[in-house]
């Protein structure tokens, strides 16, 4: 089987660098957390290829149209893997995905948020099969997100040694 970056270059897709926090931000937290076997995946927003957050921003419903925000739930992915690749070293350490939270910065009225945070699911399973990439999953819409993100995303996974 061939590995998750090699899936990913067949698809086209590249991970971005790391996210540059912005002046005066703070942020006194890994983006991953190696406890054992566990991963924990701190909230991770979508990513440009040069690693700045990508738009567009603002509230579903309102300012970012359905599609937009499931692109943005994919780039959401790409960020995320991009921080385990860092972590981890190799992407095929990761044995199971196992919960996603996903946030969806919803207009008044806006309910379709599991349709939104589907583009990182897609993402997972198209990446690692459905085996490792099967995961549980809530997609809860917010009032707001940090930056005016329209989707934010934390994880925990398996990984083997």
């Amino acid at each position: 089987m061939k590995s998750v970056e090699a899936r990913l270059e067949a698809l086209g897709l590249t991970l971005p660098p790391r996210l540059p926090v912005p002046p005066g931000v703070s942020l006194p937290f890994p983006w991953v957390s190696v406890r054992g076997d566990r991963v924990f995946v701190s909230g991770h927003g979508p990513q440009n290829d040069d690693g700045t957050l990508a738009g567009p921003f603002g509230q579903l419903g309102a300012e970012v149209s359905e599609q937009q925000g499931y692109g943005l739930a994919r780039r959401t992915g790409l960020a995320i893997l991009s921080s385990l690749q860092r972590e981890l070293g190799d992407l095929d350490r990761i044995a199971a995905w196992c919960r996603v939270f996903g946030m969806v910065n919803s207009a008044p009225g806006f309910g379709r948020q599991p349709a939104v945070i589907n583009g990182f699911s897609d993402l997972i399973l198209e990446l690692f099969g459905p085996d490792v990439g099967r995961h549980t999953r809530s997609a809860v819409g917010m009032a707001a997100l940090p930056f005016g993100m329209a989707v934010e995303i934390e994880a925990e996974l398996l990984i083997r040694p």
